[in-house]
């Protein structure tokens, strides 16, 4: 049972967030959700986990915003205001981890010419000499925007106005969903 639920959460570590709903599915976090504002303008967010990247954060925002609009009867979706979000979290990973001791552990003193007594310990090592401490800095990326929705054709003078049918067939190829 321990080693099923091990399995579980390093699969969930090793895959990108798939396109799907926030919060179906625990072994990939994260997912599009969208807010209705008014009767055709929407709030639209999509997360991805540490593995997912940017562009393909925006490019499910922009696939998810287009799948709105057409589900709810609209030809063409104005992205009235879009962000991307930028979370980071630096780990620092150590040789020793603290025991029941807590942090107590070996440490070493010892005599350098011309410096006099040093002391060196594994959890206070020297960062320009101690090549065993791993730091890492994991990203996580949101974007979200706000679309308004409209029939017929799409307005040719705002470069800010998408086609649904046409973001759909373009970027349909590229979306990676659940198995």
């Amino acid at each position: 049972m321990l080693a099923t639920g091990l399995m579980l959460a390093l699969g969930a570590c090793t895959t990108a967030t798939p396109y799907q709903p926030a919060g179906q599915s625990r072994a990939a976090p994260g997912g599009y959700a969208d807010e209705q504002i008014e009767a055709n303008r929407f709030r639209v967010t999509f997360s991805g986990n540490s593995m997912t990247s940017r562009e393909t954060v925006e490019r499910y925002l922009l696939y998810r915003a287009a799948e709105l609009t057409r589900q709810r009867g609209y030809d063409w979706f104005v992205m009235a205001d879009r962000n991307t979000e930028r979370r980071s979290r630096t780990y620092v990973d150590r040789p020793f981890a603290p025991g029941a001791f807590g942090y107590w552990g070996p440490s070493w003193r010892y005599y350098g010419r011309g410096f006099g007594w040093r002391s060196w310990d594994p959890y206070w090592g020297d960062p320009f000499w101690d090549s065993r401490i791993d730091v890492r800095t994991v990203d996580r990326y949101e974007a979200s925007a706000e679309i308004v929705m409209g029939r017929g054709r799409k307005p040719a003078d705002n470069v800010r106005a998408f086609s649904a049918e046409e973001v759909m067939t373009n970027l349909g190829p590229n979306i990676v969903r659940p198995n």
